[in-house]
Order: C-alpha cells, then sequence, then structure tokens
C-alpha cells in the first residue's frame, strides 16, 4: 500500500511503521483496541488531534488494512470504527511500548490521561508473581466508563463493559486520579478518606488489587549512567 509518506525499503519494520509510524496512528489503535468507537469517542479520547488530522488517520489505517469503519444496525444506526484481526495483533506492540515508555528517565510533562489508557495500563504494570494463585474478577468506573479486569492463572484479561459478580467495585471521577492512585501520587487512604475513589464490595479484595500494579523504576539517565560506569 502506497502512504502519504513513505520509508521506501523493503524492510518489514520500515513498512510497519509506513503503516502506523505517522502521528497518532498508534494512538488511534490504543484507542480502539478496548472495541469500536465512533468518531466522536475517538476525538474525546484523543482531544488534541484536529477532526482533519484524525479523520486523515482513519483512512490510512483503514487503507492499510488495520481497522475498518462499519455502520451499526438499527436503532444505533450509527458508524463505529473498529480494529480488523490483523489489527488487534497490534495489541501486544502497544503494551510493551507502554511498558517500555513507564522506564523514562524522563515522565511526561502532562498529567492528562484517557480512561481507555490508564485501563490498557494494567496490562504492562501487572504483577503476576505478586497475584499468586489469586481468582477474582473486578469492576472499574473510571468517569462514564466501565470496564472488567479478571485474574486467573497468573494472568490478567480485561475489555469494556461492566463485570459480573466482582469480588469489588472501585469508582474514580476520572482517569488521572486513578493513575494518581496507582502510582501512589494519591495515597489510598487521602482518596478513599476524601471520597475521591469509593470501593463497592470487599475493601480488602479492591486494596490487594490496587498493590498487583507496581510501577516500575525508571532507569538512568544518560549522564547518570556514565557517572556509574565511571
Amino acid at each position: 500500500m502506497a502512504t502519504k509518506r513513505s520509508y521506501g525499503e523493503a524492510c518489514r519494520f520500515a513498512h510497519a511503521l509506513d503503516l502506523v509510524g505517522e502521528r497518532w496512528a498508534l494512538l488511534v489503535v490504543r484507542e480502539l483496541l478496548l472495541g469500536p468507537k465512533r468518531f466522536t469517542d475517538l476525538r474525546a479520547g484523543l482531544p488534541h488531534a484536529s477532526s482533519n488530522i484524525l479523520s486523515e488517520r482513519l483512512r490510512d489505517l483503514e487503507q492499510g488494512g488495520v481497522i475498518q469503519h462499519r455502520k451499526l444496525p438499527p436503532p444505533a444506526a450509527s458508524s463505529v470504527y473498529e480494529l480488523t484481526e490483523w489489527g488487534h495483533e497490534l495489541e501486544p506492540v502497544v503494551t510493551k511500548l507502554g511498558a517500555w515508555g513507564a522506564r523514562s528517565p524522563f515522565p511526561p510533562d502532562s498529567q492528562e490521561i484517557g480512561p481507555d489508557s490508564i485501563v490498557l495500563a494494567l496490562r504492562s504494570l501487572f504483577d503476576a508473581e505478586a497475584a499468586g494463585e489469586l481468582e477474582a474478577t473486578y469492576e472499574l468506573r473510571i468517569g462514564e466508563g466501565r470496564f472488567w479486569v479478571e485474574i486467573a492463572g497468573g494472568k490478567l484479561d480485561l475489555d469494556r463493559g461492566p463485570a459480573t459478580g466482582p469480588a469489588a467495585s472501585i469508582e474514580v471521577p476520572d482517569a488521572p486520579t486513578f493513575a494518581a492512585v496507582l502510582t501512589g501520587e494519591l495515597p489510598l487512604g487521602d482518596a478513599l478518606g476524601s471520597g475521591t475513589l469509593q470501593i463497592e464490595g470487599g475493601k480488602q479484595a479492591a486494596k490487594r488489587f490496587l498493590r498487583l500494579f507496581p510501577m516500575p523504576e525508571p532507569c538512568a539517565a544518560a549522564g547518570q549512567a556514565l557517572q556509574q560506569v565511571a
């Protein structure tokens, strides 16, 4: 497929970048990993992408076979974008890239983050050893979003939608608040005391759940690494 800009190499890595390397492309993929979204939903999840740029990226990704566009049947009768089966294969790429970025010696300046972003981050932060033989399902209520997270056999699965019979439900007003609790920037006790975070069901189960996603230690900055070698 010919793209607007191409590295012009037969290298498959270069070809992959031709497909998803443009600005916003992988973030569109991230927004669709948990299911189809309307254009307005994508705009809400990517507020810094203009409508024209987002439309262009969607068109490029559709032409590349990464996503597809379909119309929902009545009564919805709205159009949604979704990943193709091949496009879904990018999930481990997005997760690994997120895990790599979490170890950056220079954290991002912005604290802005969307619900899908923080929920998907659970995949890269999940500590299977700490989970042990835990088998439980949880519901996350982040703003208007609902997500279920299942832990079993040292593995984590998650998706958009309500949970069935969750061991605990955790509710926060927005994604930055949930991120702050996960990173420890907002202590859980303070969040509970102020009512910023609310738990339904087993509080101990919810507390254990939140401990399963430790933030990785950042790697040393270049200057620090040189000093350590010296």
